[in-house]
């Protein structure tokens, strides 16, 4: 009874169709009468006997043991067109599920011609196909066999063949006729011919034989590369039915999330980013712990001097300089620091800084001239380098000519030397760059771990998605090496008074020091408001107390203008002079990152 019906899985329906009709109705072969009691139903065939003696022919025979093995014995009668060797094809894989494949082992191959002697056969992937190359030389007719596993099937109600015994041949074949034997009598059957993927219905089909206990399919006229698939439904029990599956890799597949994989992935991400966490608040615990002193820090920085005129002096809080305050602020020496320090220098007497004339504020430029230094002023390691690395056995150097000098390449042992300070000085343990790049390093390894994990479990597993836990992990650590660099207790407590100094600079006004050394106190603080990004507001106060303080208005103790300047020009001098600084320092390759 011909069955239209889709190829492959879509056979399915129209066999479950047919079991359902052969269960209330007689069966009736089309075109053809039903056979009397003992009689078999004759074969059809589309190429009379005698019509044409070179048309080529494929007689296949497939027989289902006990086992659920199938084994196939072929007939193939050659004609002239068939070629000295003639190829094949056999259904050898086709899409199961998301992730897996159905195959069809084939094994056992072998090829015999009329006379029984052994033919060469090689076979050959071709896709979803497996050709069966028969190297027939003159051979008018040969006969291959082969065994073929995992072709059935369960289902709902039986046990299902379906496969593809022609994956296209090499030469045009007149007519293909395939039988299907099983321990127990087919309930339903469906076919198609064609094109890959075509759904047509090939030529005919029946159950005939004694008893209706074989399956029978003919199709006529198939040319080079076109395919005939068969369905055949059976009872329960009539053999064993496991299809044999191959995983296939898929992106989707891969990163399936599952409740495994999403616990997984799950406790992964929360052990690690929250050992991560713990491990940022225990080393960051003496610095929350006397962060509270800033608050009740005594943060006037002024002490009174006996005998001085006035009897005050800036005091820094714990003595310590800009540049090491803002190393310890950030635990990185940037370019900052270096600008606060030079600044500072010149503040504290050992060099002016002249604005030379100009006509545009974009051509503008100074000169540092080297002065007797204070006699009671001892420079740390970290200034001395930075003075050499500015004059370099000179007096004088305009600032633009840093650029060109070795003056980058001199800083870089002067951030060197920052970091040591904070070593010598007890405030971290070790230096706070060696630190945070041993962690980068280790969040860098981390990640590069993660990424071989997820590669090798995406293409071995279903559970690359819990490697991601670990590529996240190492991306964390990595942009977590920043807070790892931890304060001492000594060197927290210094941080605390530094925020209790910062605090004073926000609010301070110019009635807390008393006038006519303003303009003394307020160049010490200036450095320091650099350093707390507060440059603006201080530059302005110190160029108003210099304009009623200094009768000269022409210049600061450390700074001088060119001839029209005046005092009230400083607040945008000094801006023009941080930034150009700060450009020459980011030049240098140790502060380009930080610029």
């Amino acid at each position: 009874m011909p069955m239209t019906a889709a190829p492959g899985r879509g056979a399915r329906a129209a066999v479950a169709v047919c079991a359902a009709a052969l269960a209330v109705l007689p069966w009736s072969a089309p075109a053809a009468a039903a056979p009397r009691d003992g009689a078999e139903t004759p074969e059809a065939h589309t190429v009379p006997e005698g019509a044409d003696a070179d048309a080529t022919t494929v007689d296949i025979r497939l027989r289902i043991d006990s086992e659920g093995v199938v084994h196939a014995e072929e007939t193939l009668e050659f004609g002239s067109g068939a070629g000295a060797a003639f190829t094949r094809g056999l259904g050898a894989r086709e899409d199961y599920d998301t992730d897996r494949d159905r195959v069809f082992p084939v094994e056992g191959v072998r090829a015999r011609d009329g006379s029984g002697a052994e033919l060469p056969v090689r076979t050959e992937e071709n896709g979803d196909a497996l050709d069966l190359v028969v190297e027939r030389g003159d051979a008018g007719s040969a006969v291959l066999t082969y065994t073929v596993r995992g072709a059935l099937e369960e289902t709902g109600d039986g046990v299902e063949l379906e496969w593809t015994p022609v994956a296209g041949y090499s030469a045009p074949v007149a007519e293909t006729n395939v039988r299907v034997d099983a321990p127990m009598p087919p309930r339903a059957l469906s076919c198609t011919a064609g094109d890959p993927r075509s759904s047509i219905y090939c030529t005919s089909s029946d159950m005939g034989g004694h008893g209706a206990e074989t399956a029978r399919f003919l199709q006529a006229r198939m040319e080079p590369g076109q395919r005939l698939s068969v369905a055949v439904a059976y009872p329960p029990g009539t053999a064993p039915a496991e299809p044999v599956l191959d995983r296939t890799w898929s992106l989707t597949s891969a990163f399936a999330i599952t409740p495994v994989t999403g616990s997984v992935f799950g406790l992964l991400l929360v052990g690690l980013l929250g050992g991560l966490a713990a491990l940022i608040r225990i080393r960051g615990q003496d610095e929350r712990a006397l962060r509270t002193e800033s608050g009740a820090a005594a943060n006037v920085p002024l002490a009174p001097v006996p005998g001085l005129p006035g009897g005050i002096r800036f005091r820094p809080p714990d003595g310590v300089h800009p540049g090491q305050i803002g190393t310890l602020i950030d635990e990185q020496a940037d370019v900052v620091d270096i600008a606060a320090t030079v600044v500072d220098l010149a503040v504290r007497g050992h060099y002016t800084i002249e604005e030379l004339p100009h006509d545009h504020p974009a051509s503008v430029d100074w000169v540092l001239s080297k002065r007797v230094p204070p006699a009671d002023e001892e420079l740390l390691p970290y200034e001395r380098m930075l003075m050499d690395a500015l004059f370099e056995r000179r007096v004088k150097v305009r600032l633009s000519h840093l650029r060109r000098g070795g003056f980058g390449a001199r800083l870089g042992a002067v951030r060197d030397e920052l970091y040591r300070d904070m070593v010598r000085l007890k405030w971290f343990a070790r230096r706070p760059n060696v630190t945070r790049n041993r962690w980068a390093t280790a969040g860098i390894g981390l990640t590069a771990a993660g990424v071989a994990l997820t590669v090798v479990l995406a293409a071995f597993t279903h559970a690359a998605f819990t490697g991601l836990a670990v590529v996240i992990a190492g991306a964390a650590m990595t942009l977590g090496a920043q807070y790892m660099p931890a304060k001492t207790a000594k060197g927290s407590s210094v941080l605390a008074h530094a925020m209790g100094f910062r605090a004073f600079l926000m609010s301070a006004e110019a009635e807390h020091v008393p006038e006519g050394h303003r303009v003394e106190l307020f160049s010490r603080y200036l450095p320091y408001a650099l350093i707390f990004d507060n440059v603006d507001r201080w530059a302005s106060v110190l160029a108003a107390a210099g304009e009623r303080e200094e009768s000269a208005n022409k210049r600061l103790p450390w700074y001088e203008g060119p001839e029209e300047w005046h005092v009230g020009d400083f607040a945008e001098s000094i801006r023009a002079f941080v930034v150009t600084l700060s450009g020459v320092v980011s030049s240098a390759r140790h502060f380009r990152a930080l610029g």
